[in-house]
């Protein structure tokens, strides 16, 4: 870290107030690069400090330099950039942005995105649907908030298709266009879409941004607990720890820790109990997390301790249904092989796979269970996953 840097990123003014003028008036924009580059080493109280000194310095007179600084894209400082901009936004001002936002590089044109997320000048939709489906996440998030602070539903109409392609990628994007758009009569959509996809960890992490988990359960238990499941298999592994707290994760398990239990709660307590043990037992998992973060998943592990795992043994076994959202999980925590094997037989191959590998788990899975399940088997792939077991 450069001496300048450490200055900016002091606690005395007398080290950062010149750096910070000397930044903005130069305007230094390596020094700018080095503050984004070091962005993920430095705790966020840091950037919002080195933010404000830095807008701060912003007037009438200098503004005009933040526009090379979007040489370097970053989260952090993009509201006082762009605030600073919209502050003192007239034509000419919007002219350049449009210019950056048609030529400049992919930095460049998320600010851009952003702006006129602020300054809602129909000249940029065609650029704002251009890239509203772009690779770079920060800007296909920005191009799809502008297009709603906008009205513009091109890409929306667009978006809602895409839930029914056969490319689960593309599915995925129509779902984080919608999230970042804030559609929420789209949620239901989502959701449906999330229970026939092989992405469906993915597309679980997403709805609690566009609504509220509370709100989505007071609405629809069984689909909301359904999401809620599903965030916990990819927690750690797919979804970062962090977005426990984006989530209420804890508010929301304590609020069926002490709600009347059924076979569905049932299995996302258990499944919720079995991740933050496995989650709290291996380093691997905290070793890079905040110290807040760390704290949050003990704290929620602890919170679980309060479950009536016999009680939520007990009821779970309803679960074990061909057509439940909560069969895998079911299948995970029963012991009942009898209602086990009741399920190879079903048309849902996926299933009858689980099912033979949890009876060969207890010790129970004979020679008449394979043939029973290969008897409503056509793919030769899965026969000999079948026959493998």
């Amino acid at each position: 870290m450069s001496d300048n840097l450490k200055k900016l990123t002091s606690k005395n003014p007398k080290d950062f107030e010149e750096v910070a003028y000397n930044l903005i008036n130069t305007p230094d924009v390596a020094l700018f690069g080095q503050l984004v580059e070091k962005e993920d080493f430095l705790f966020d109280f840091v950037k919002q400090n080195v933010a404000q000194r830095l807008e701060k310095q912003c007037n009438s007179s200098n503004y005009l330099n933040l526009l090379k600084l979007l040489k370097y894209y970053s989260p952090s400082y993009e509201d006082f950039i762009i605030s600073t901009l919209v502050k003192y936004a007239d034509e000419d001002l919007t002219d350049k942005m449009l210019e950056i936002f048609t030529n400049g590089t992919i930095e460049e044109k998320t600010y851009c995105a952003k702006y006129f997320s602020n300054v809602k000048d129909t000249l940029a939709l065609d650029l704002l649907n251009k890239y509203a489906f772009d690779e770079n996440n920060s800007l296909s998030t920005n191009c799809a908030s502008a297009l709603s602070k906008i009205g513009d539903k091109t890409s929306l109409n667009k978006a809602l298709q895409m839930l029914d392609d056969n490319d689960e990628f593309t599915r995925l994007d129509g779902v984080k266009f919608l999230v970042s758009y804030g559609a929420k009569n789209t949620v239901n959509k989502i959701i449906e879409t999330m229970k026939k996809s092989s992405m469906a960890e993915n597309i679980s992490g997403e709805i609690p941004y566009l609504t509220d988990l509370f709100e989505l359960y007071e609405n629809n238990h069984t689909d909301c607990l359904y999401v809620v499941n599903t965030i916990l298999n990819a927690l750690g592994e797919i979804l970062g720890l962090s977005q426990v707290f984006d989530f209420r994760l804890y508010e929301f398990l304590e609020m069926l820790i002490n709600s009347k239990k059924n076979s569905q709660i049932a299995a996302v307590l258990l499944n919720a109990i079995d991740k933050f043990e496995t989650l709290t037992e291996n380093d691997e998992y905290l070793f890079d997390e905040t110290k807040d973060t760390k704290q949050e998943i003990l704290d929620i592990k602890n919170l679980l301790m309060n479950a009536d795992a016999g009680e939520l043994y007990n009821l779970i076994d309803n679960e074990l249904k061909p057509d439940s959202l909560f069969v895998y999980t079911a299948l995970d925590f029963t012991e009942k092989e009898n209602e086990v094997r009741k399920l190879i037989s079903c048309e849902n191959p996926t299933v009858v796979i689980r099912a033979l590998e949890v009876l060969k788990q207890l010790d129970s899975l004979t020679e008449d269970d394979r043939q029973t399940a290969l008897k409503n088997i056509n793919d030769a792939t899965i026969k000999n996953i079948v026959s493998a077991i």
